[in-house]
């Protein structure tokens, strides 16, 4: 190892032990001032301030925020009982009797701002000199290491990827052990943090043994294909150390973000200057991942000095993460409009038809509107045309912020992703079933939102269109299983898909205007587990966190549904594929060690037939790692219709001549 890259590990190694140790430098006291500027109802400040000098808490140091914050949530809570039992004649005249209650969910919002203007100590008295000390230095130590790479030959080696305890992967017996702990784990704590609501954790369960029967007993292929683990024999100790430390991130970040309040503080300085607030959990992350997309990326430019197309793709991903994601938003709030994305697309971006989100939209004048027609135009125009002519790459490679995390800080554990055609039967039907969940939560949502706001269709229509809906999912699945092009368990899969859609129909014919009630479902109990397990756990926990134990994209492969939207498109109507020259192809099986999408690119190479599978991201780097140019990404719509229907390859004889097979 270089010098250089020695003393870059030191300094990334010491800014995150000081990052990490932040947590417990900063003590909590509690104040009627602090208060104040935590809460802006000044009548649950008086409440507030009553029930703490009568606990006696008001003025009393805490060491840590582990010990802090549940005396901060016995304060709500008890403030909570007494004000709901307050007189009618104690409640000021002006508003209703809930606008002075505190309810569990308004205590809920009040806990992380009154945590962080709690914090005294040296975080919060000198934010710049930790943000240096933490995030500077650690982008310090990851450049000094990573700059060293730009004078190796040019060209992809493997570098010992399975020789080292970062990237060897999990034996999969190791693995079985944290996917099952992991999906036990959210589980339970979903339980706890929904309210102890049983309902969807029985549905989450159903559906995982529904899928795990489907993939085991119906499609009996499975049996003669075990799966496979990137490490039978050892397992790397340190890549389960990152994935730890990655998971325990996003269980603060997501559902404990009182916790990791010094981590806000010393953002605020960068949060102040961009959207002129406080930083809150959500800046947190958006600037640390922004700074490792871009500090990662340096690292793939150094990795793919040889490839123009990487180099390329990687400055989009940068680009549009840094301008789109992180300071396009933040100006915006600073401008008082509301926070949006531009290149966020539902139904990646589930909250898009949510009833707040629509408001907001829809009252904040002329570029409002606007940001509602462009969210609406990217799911019906964009999606479809773009995906014609490029495929799924111009998003999940070239512009999405997950698949450019993946493509960077997780470039590192591409190699990881299982190839089995086990884990390729998981994949379509999780994915699927994410998508269509993604579809029901969104359609109930409108559901209950539109009538509230004047926005009806006749009985007869609605239930006319979900009707036609029906008819063409399953003429259409109907006439792809006529072709051959689709097996049984696709087929079905469309078949499902028509029958949501008639249940969705039955359920519209019978809607009330005040209704709540979606089917049998409730739309905000929906919505919110969608975003317990999919938007948090899913996208975050096992996406990011199993980045060193399954791959950098479990996320992008298993569970995203906008994924499934584009390679549906992708796999039946557009001009993208990679093809193949199997007369050169000498079996190295570098394409499929980096394919970070589970593809087994050398079954396909070998055999000289297309990939047009719906999952590729056309990233290119089986191209870009093949030492005989074997693979080439290419946009052609003379096969168009055909070319995912059959298996096919050129078969040269003397005889014969030149044949289609």
């Amino acid at each position: 190892m270089h010098t250089l890259q020695k003393i870059g590990l030191a300094f990334f190694a010491a800014a995150l032990l000081i990052f990490t140790a932040t947590l417990g430098l900063e003590k909590y006291e509690l104040s009627e001032a602090r208060l104040s500027e935590a809460i802006e109802n000044n009548y649950h400040v008086d409440a507030l301030v009553a029930a703490a000098k009568e606990k006696g808490i008001l003025g009393k140091a805490y060491a840590s925020s582990f010990s802090f914050v549940p005396v901060m949530q016995d304060l709500f809570k008890q403030t909570g009982e007494d004000l709901k039992e307050t007189p009618p004649a104690s409640l000021p005249e002006d508003g209703n009797r809930s606008d002075y209650e505190l309810p569990s969910w308004k205590a809920k919002n009040y806990l992380l701002p009154v945590v962080k203007k709690a914090s005294t100590g040296p975080v919060s008295a000198q934010p710049v000199l930790f943000w240096w000390l933490t995030v500077g230095l650690g982008i310090l130590g990851g450049l000094l290491y990573i700059l060293p790479k730009f004078n190796l030959i040019p060209g992809i080696k493997h570098d010992h990827l399975y020789h080292r305890s970062l990237t060897r992967g999990l034996r999969l017996s190791v693995r079985g052990f944290f996917l099952g702990a992991t999906i036990l784990g959210v589980l339970v704590y979903g339980i706890y943090y929904m309210g102890k609501d049983y309902f969807w954790s029985g549905i989450t369960v159903l559906i995982g043994l529904l899928i795990t029967g489907l993939v085991f007993f119906a499609q009996r292929s499975a049996w003669r294909t075990p799966a496979k683990s990137a490490s039978p024999d050892l397992t790397g100790w340190l890549g389960v150390g990152v994935g730890l430390y990655l998971i325990a991130f996003y269980v603060l970040l997501y559902w404990s973000p009182q916790h990791i309040t010094s981590w806000m503080l010393l953002s605020d300085p960068l949060s102040y200057a961009l959207n002129g607030g406080e930083a809150s959990q959500w800046f947190l992350y958006g600037m640390l991942y922004t700074l490792v997309i871009l500090v990662m990326g340096v690292r793939m430019f150094a990795k793919y000095m040889h490839n123009k197309y990487q180099q390329i793709r990687t400055a989009s991903v940068m680009f549009f993460q840094t301008a789109f994601a992180f300071l396009l938003p933040e100006i915006l709030v600073r401008l008082n409009y509301p926070y949006y994305d531009f290149k966020n697309i539902w139904p990646l971006n589930y909250t898009f038809f949510f009833d707040w989100n629509l408001d907001n939209l829809i009252n904040s004048g002329g570029l409002g509107i606007f940001m509602l027609g462009w969210g609406i135009a990217l799911i019906v125009l964009g999606v479809p045309i773009i995906t014609y002519f490029y495929g799924k790459r111009w998003y999940c490679s070239w512009v999405c912020g997950c698949g450019g995390l993946a493509e960077t800080v997780g470039d590192p554990y591409r190699q990881l992703s299982d190839k089995s055609l086990r884990a390729w039967q998981y994949e379509r039907w999780i994915i699927h079933g994410v998508l269509v969940f993604a579809v029901i939560m969104t359609v109930g949502v409108l559901y209950s939102y539109l009538p509230k706001n004047g926005v009806w269709f006749s009985r007869g229509n609605f239930l006319l269109l979900m009707m036609l809906t029906l008819a063409g999912a399953m003429g259409y699945a109907w006439y792809r299983w006529r072709k051959g092009g689709v097996d049984i368990g696709a087929t079905g899969m469309y078949a499902g898909l028509g029958v949501t859609v008639l249940l969705i129909g039955i359920s519209g014919y019978h809607w009330a205007t005040e209704s709540e009630q979606f089917f049998f479902l409730s739309s905000g109990e929906t919505r919110q587990w969608y975003g317990f397990l999919i938007g948090s756990a899913f996208a975050g926990v096992v996406g990011t966190g199993f980045y060193p134990l399954m791959g950098n994209r479990v996320w992008c492969r298993f569970g995203c549904p906008l994924a499934a939207y584009l390679g549906l498109v992708q796999r039946f109507k557009s001009r993208f594929r990679i093809t193949t020259n199997g007369g050169q192809c000498i079996s190295c099986g570098n394409c499929s060690t980096y394919c970070e999408m589970g593809i087994d690119v050398r079954w396909y190479a070998q055999r000289g037939q297309d990939i047009v599978r719906s999952s590729c991201v056309g990233c290119g780097v089986c191209s870009a790692v093949c030492p005989r140019g074997v693979l080439r990404l290419e946009n052609s719509s003379v096969d168009i219709d055909e070319r995912a229907t059959e298996v096919r390859a050129l078969h040269i004889s003397e005889e014969r001549g030149v044949e289609l097979y």
